[in-house]
């Protein structure tokens, strides 16, 4: 039987509840009975918040440390990330890849119940992943907390019960949105790997290294430093069951100073 993503993220998930107060999150039922984690919006969210909501991020298969990088003598917070399994926790979890866009409301969705939901069928099966759990879990980031109904269309769409569906919310100018945002180096370096038409599977662990930006005062300021964080400033390194022939003719084209622009 398939690991499922959904399951593991949900044990992550219930820490944030049961620490609620002493993690800064906030934990809410709505009308529907759909859970809701408001890791940033509300509340005031913090760095252990932000590191288990990248874990839930990453279906449980991905570990995030705190920790710090030195870069051109500046000695800057950073976070530390780790996986046995890059290719479910990274890419069939933790990639931002579906955006929720109803009724007046968006936020993008990353996170397990990306599985059940499937709206990038294609990526699925060029994973060979399926998660037929009976729970979902979403993360979205936003700066809206999501209604009642956008709840129940997550969850049709996911094809569980409301009260069986549990979404975390940040926005990014937050300090939950830029620790989770941060723990995107790994899945950052993989989904280039995908673009360049690596196999996946052949990828074998994944770790990384990102400064963490301050909080920005607008999302779309946070949105630059989070992505400046990743680009020039994260470091990433794989363990590839492939070929000298293979990597000696894909690795130079993997780090970010290669792309054109």
């Amino acid at each position: 039987m398939a690991l499922s993503l959904n399951q593991r993220a949900l044990a992550c998930a219930e820490r944030l509840i049961s620490e609620a107060e002493a993690l800064g999150v906030e934990s809410l039922t709505l009308a529907n009975g759909a859970r809701l984690i408001d890791c940033g919006v509300n509340a005031p969210g913090g760095l252990e918040a932000g590191r288990l909501f990248a874990e839930v991020c990453m279906g449980g298969l991905g570990t995030v440390n705190v920790t710090h990088v030195s870069l051109d003598n500046w000695w800057l917070p950073a976070l530390s990330v780790y996986t046995d399994q890059p290719r479910l926790a990274c890419m069939a979890a933790q990639y931002a890849g579906w955006s929720v866009s109803q009724d007046n409301y968006f936020a993008m969705g990353s996170g397990p119940a990306r599985a059940l939901i499937r709206a990038e069928e294609k990526l699925y099966e060029e994973l060979n992943y399926h998660d037929e759990a009976q729970i979902a879990v979403l993360c979205l980031e936003t700066g809206v907390l999501p209604s009642a109904e956008i709840a129940g269309y997550i969850a049709a769409r996911a094809g569980v019960a409301p009260e069986a569906l549990t979404l975390l919310t940040a926005p990014t100018a937050s300090i939950v949105g830029g620790v989770q945002v941060a723990a995107r180096v790994v899945e950052t370096g993989l989904h280039k790997l995908h673009e360049l038409g690596f196999d996946l599977q052949q990828v074998l662990t994944g770790f990384g290294t990102c400064p963490l930006p301050p909080v920005a005062k607008s999302d779309i300021r946070a949105i630059g430093r989070t992505n400046d964080a990743i680009l020039y400033g994260g470091q990433g390194a794989y363990n590839l069951e492939w070929g000298d022939k293979e990597v000696g003719g894909g690795v130079p084209r993997v780090p970010g100073s290669t792309s054109p622009g």
